[in-house]
């Protein structure tokens, strides 16, 4: 098989080969955090009625009304 050698990449397959490469090692040095956690049915289905209002673009709520409304349940 024959190995493309460094020197004969152009600078765009360059960068592309090291994106990819740097993607590939922040995937591996970071993972994913939530990987094995449970997605609890009340936040999938707040999760669900969000995503159906964007579809039939319905008001959502902005971030800061959320986070109000968030640490007044406290």
């Amino acid at each position: 098989m024959n190995h493309p050698r460094i020197g004969d990449l152009t600078v765009t397959e360059f960068k592309e080969l090291l994106r990819e490469t740097m993607a590939q090692s922040f995937t591996e040095m970071l993972g994913d955090p939530d990987e094995g956690l449970e997605l609890h049915e009340d936040f999938a289905e707040e999760l669900r009625r969000s995503l159906a209002d964007v579809r039939t673009d319905e008001q959502t709520s902005n971030l800061s009304d959320v986070v109000s409304r968030l640490e007044s349940n406290k």
